[in-house]
């Protein structure tokens, strides 16, 4: 199957695959063809409909680079040989990348500086784009952060959901509610006009931004949620999956912490590169784009678990559950400290506009 369409990447015969990472959603191997080496991947077009978005955003972004910052790397995918950057197949859509020599990439934050460097490259890459327009990037996931589509499904769970998981979880579903003023708190500003659409990653979690050997950051990769956006989305997964040093997996919820020094280094990294860029409003809801991430993501596991585990999937009985109380409470210790946390991130942003 696959040698098929390493041929069309003019792949000769001395070729091994192998499995490769962590991704969830779509397949991916490690390619040696002599002393190359190339990453594969087998685009899931059950989430991503529209493959050829994603291959028309990438090439125009990576066109506008080249030409207004040609010394920032930028890892474009390789062309097939009749320049194409994507084989389609009976088996799927595919793709192919360079492997950076020398790179690494890390599952979870395991420390600060890994946080900054994270958070800056993901800052330099939306900085670096801002004079494109954001509007003419096509859509590869509708409504992906679309907050109030999520409440709105979560309501609707609660009226054809599963009658016992809704019983059961009473108390959460009751602080969800309590919660709501986060999704008319996103949309009076954005009716305001102080978000400011721009090239947004929308899957900033550390997995996906490649380290060189002294862990300092290279580039971003994954970026097929490239879209139009809002600050929001990649500052607040940021927030969700670096500040605490379990995830939304973890079941024993008093290991869960907001940490100050790993939110400190979100801000820094972030707003080394993005602080000319926000305005005043968007620097005051940066601690709000972290509720807004994680009351999303857990609106979105309890919907599932009502409606009996049909998106995420379950490996046990009562695992979106889990994860939806999981991240209730990270969000319920996210806002405890958010007067805090805030007051950071202006003392820090005061400074950057003084150097």
């Amino acid at each position: 199957m696959l040698s098929v369409v390493l041929l069309q990447y003019g792949l000769n015969a001395n070729t091994t695959i192998h499995p490769f990472g962590h991704g969830l959603i779509n397949n991916t191997w490690l390619v040696d063809n002599d002393t190359k080496q190339f990453i594969l991947q087998r685009i899931n077009t059950a989430v991503f409909k529209h493959p050829e978005y994603i291959s028309e955003n990438i090439n125009v972004i990576a066109d506008y680079l080249a030409i207004h910052t040609p010394g920032y790397f930028f890892c474009s995918p390789c062309k097939t040989v009749d320049g194409s950057t994507m084989v389609y197949t009976e088996e799927g859509c595919f793709r192919m990348f360079p492997f950076i020599p020398n790179s690494h990439s890390v599952i979870v934050a395991e420390n600060t500086a890994q946080t900054y460097e994270a958070a800056r490259k993901f800052g330099e890459f939306t900085k670096l784009l801002n004079g494109f327009p954001a509007d003419t990037l096509k859509i590869t996931l509708p409504d992906f952060h679309n907050i109030s589509l999520r409440y709105k499904n979560f309501l609707v769970s609660l009226e054809s959901g599963n009658t016992t998981r809704i019983e059961q979880s009473a108390s959460l579903i009751a602080f969800l509610k309590e919660q709501h003023a986060i999704v008319s708190e996103y949309e009076a500003i954005k009716a305001s006009g102080h978000l400011k659409p721009r090239v947004t990653h929308h899957d900033t979690k550390i997995s996906n931004v490649l380290f060189d050997e002294a862990d300092k950051g290279i580039c971003v990769i994954d970026l097929d949620t490239v879209m139009p956006g809002y600050f929001i989305s990649d500052v607040g997964d940021m927030i969700r999956t670096y500040i605490s040093p379990y995830g939304e997996e973890e079941k024993d919820f008093s290991k869960l912490e907001v940490r100050d020094d790993y939110f400190t280094a979100i801000a820094e990294g972030y707003l080394r590169e993005m602080n000319t860029e926000l305005n005043e409003v968007e620097l005051n809801h940066f601690v709000f784009a972290g509720k807004f991430m994680i009351y999303m993501q857990a609106l979105r596991f309890l919907t599932d678990h009502l409606n009996n585990d049909i998106y995420y999937g379950s490996k046990y009985e009562g695992h979106n559950f889990v994860r939806a109380a999981n991240q209730a409470q990270l969000l319920q210790l996210l806002i405890e400290k958010e007067e805090k946390l805030q007051a950071i991130v202006l003392e820090i942003a005061a400074a950057k506009q003084h150097t």
